[in-house]
């Protein structure tokens, strides 16, 4: 099993509160995970419909049975539950006694925030990193096979080519989860909409655009985004407009969690393909910034994470604020470093003086130029700009 960097940080947690939860992706690996992190606790699965009924019939008599180190499985399916978490955690008084893990990120979040705040630390588990497979017999040829493959445990831990696990993973979540959150009466309709969002990958969300092509109202594109954000297939990355007098974008850009998917969406179906596909650069900085984010998350750490652009079209690809200290970053699929790549970065920082800029390209060199930092994406020590 590849060990994961959030193991530490979460071991560290279950002895600060009685309660840990682990949101993240259908098999991005948070059961087995969770087994790894606490192997000794009871577990139980809320996918299953006996458990179910009886978490929902008697909460009580459910925690009376299921106490003194507890993993829940996809707790979402009681929301009920949570209230009566809080009542027992409050009288028993036990650090780490429940693990739970949840892939509905708002169900989850929703009712923690009613019930369990204060008493819950929230962790997210992403499929696997660039950093954790390189450091594992599943270790990628290149970024484009990493890139081409994405990060879903199964892919490598069972040998599945993408083209097998996607489709499947995506009938799999369209049957399981649409149909519980949504009224989507045209699955095909649905699946289009997903199409067209990875062909969208770094470009500005255009929900109007979208609903005309697909004869739907801005208000059921909103909703349908949400609940692929919800569901973390995709994130918006919202335009970082802080301090500046200049006239700026202010509509988000749209990523998927896992480049894996997105490839398979756009018709890659080998890794070659990614060296003629027109959207290349876009799935190489998805990829970047993914790899940033899970990064941070896999600390425990909320940090903000934009881009910047202006009316002019000048545009750094992502901004990372940590309070009194910013990152700003350009990134490039290139695997040869040209000097035009320095342009906005430059005009950026008279914006923003304090501002550390870098470069992450397709290659593998890192280089100090002048006042920019250049990073080889395969070195992975761009990471080390962020959480130093």
């Amino acid at each position: 099993m590849i060990e994961r960097q959030l193991y530490n940080k979460a071991k560290q947690l279950l002895t600060k509160f009685p309660i840990v939860a682990i949101t993240g992706p259908r098999q991005s690996g948070k059961t087995t995970f969770s087994q790894a992190l606490c192997p000794d606790y009871q577990y139980v699965n809320l996918e299953l419909p006996d458990e179910r009924q009886f978490a929902i019939e008697d909460p009580k008599g459910f925690l009376n049975n299921y106490k003194d180190g507890v993993i829940i499985d996809e707790v979402q399916y009681v929301p009920e539950l949570f209230s009566y978490l809080q009542a027992v955690t409050d009288q028993r008084k036990k650090n780490g006694e429940y693990l739970l893990t949840g892939s509905q990120n708002f169900l989850l979040s929703h009712h923690i925030a009613q019930s369990l705040a204060g008493r819950v630390a929230l962790l997210t588990l992403l499929p696997f990193s660039f950093t954790e497979l390189d450091t594992s017999v599943y270790k990628p040829g290149s970024w484009m096979e990493y890139l081409y493959k994405g990060g879903y445990p199964r892919v490598y831990e069972q040998q599945i080519t993408p083209s097998d696990f996607y489709p499947n993973y995506l009938q799999t979540y369209i049957e399981r989860d649409v149909r519980q959150m949504l009224n989507v009466r045209d699955l095909a309709i649905f699946q289009k909409f997903i199409q067209l969002l990875a062909g969208r990958i770094g470009q500005l969300l255009n929900q109007n655009n979208l609903a005309n092509e697909l004869g739907l109202s801005n208000k059921t594109i909103e909703s349908w985004i949400s609940v692929l954000e919800a569901s973390f297939i995709v994130y918006r990355l919202q335009p970082y407009h802080k301090n500046f007098n200049k006239r700026l974008i202010k509509t988000p850009k749209l990523y998927f969690y896992d480049t894996g998917l997105a490839s398979y969406l756009l018709g890659v179906r080998k890794v070659s393909d990614i060296q003629i596909h027109f959207a290349q650069g876009a799935l190489f900085e998805n990829l970047v910034v993914n790899e940033f984010l899970k990064d941070s998350l896999n600390k425990g750490e909320r940090l903000q994470f934009y881009f910047w652009r202006d009316s002019l079209q000048r545009e750094v690809d992502l901004i990372i604020d940590k309070g009194l200290e910013r990152n700003a970053y350009e990134i490039k699929m290139s695997q040869t470093v040209h000097p035009d790549f320095f342009k906005t970065l430059t005009y950026y920082k008279e914006l923003d003086p304090e501002a550390k800029l870098n470069l992450v390209y397709g290659g593998n060199i890192d280089q100090q130029r002048s006042d920019t930092k250049v990073y080889g994406f395969e070195n992975s020590k761009y990471l080390e700009e962020n959480n130093p």
